[in-house]
């Protein structure tokens, strides 16, 4: 299988964009730490935010990450309302999302398939994993303004994530 380019890797540590960035004139958001654990085989990833909002059912989830992003290397942020009931990214879905160029996904809910994602050149955060496949039953709503953990996560601005840490910024850091 052919995959394409997909993970912009990060030049700098989102730590060292914390020490550059606060204070700063662009303001950045720390996600609260420790909620999030890393699946996907690429650990530092960043990009534009897209968001998908969902409970216990993907197909939103699915036909956004099947699509081409807008700029490459976008960020997928779902949130899931922090379900641990089921997964809302399995790795057919996630296999999706790098032959179709996004750099990374961040789930406010479970995964499956964690051992073929950790496998897949893409950045994965989410809260755990979960066996049970979710609902087809609920679209969700893509490209909304989501907030979890502390953070609002808007379209179009950017998310940085590494082993350390995830940060948000209206803008893009260097």
């Amino acid at each position: 299988m052919v995959w394409r380019a997909a993970a912009v890797l990060l030049v700098l540590s989102v730590e060292d964009l914390c020490d550059s960035h606060i204070p700063s004139p662009t303001p950045i958001h720390v996600v609260n730490p420790c909620v999030f654990k890393d699946f996907g085989g690429i650990k530092s990833f960043h990009g534009r935010i897209r968001t998908v909002k969902c409970h216990e059912s993907n197909p939103k989830v699915k036909e956004v990450l099947a699509t081409e992003p807008s700029t490459p290397g976008e960020v997928l942020v779902v949130d899931g309302g922090g379900s641990l009931r089921c997964a809302l990214l399995g790795d057919m879905i996630a296999a999706q999302a790098v032959r179709t160029g996004w750099s990374g996904i961040l789930i406010n809910g479970c995964i499956r398939d964690s051992k073929a994602i950790s496998a897949l050149p893409i950045g994965v955060k989410a809260r755990g994993t979960m066996p049970v496949k979710s609902l087809k039953d609920n679209p969700g709503q893509a490209d909304v303004t989501v907030a979890f953990e502390g953070v609002e996560f808007v379209p179009g601005h950017y998310l940085y994530a590494d082993e350390d840490g995830i940060i948000v910024s209206e803008k893009e850091l260097e």
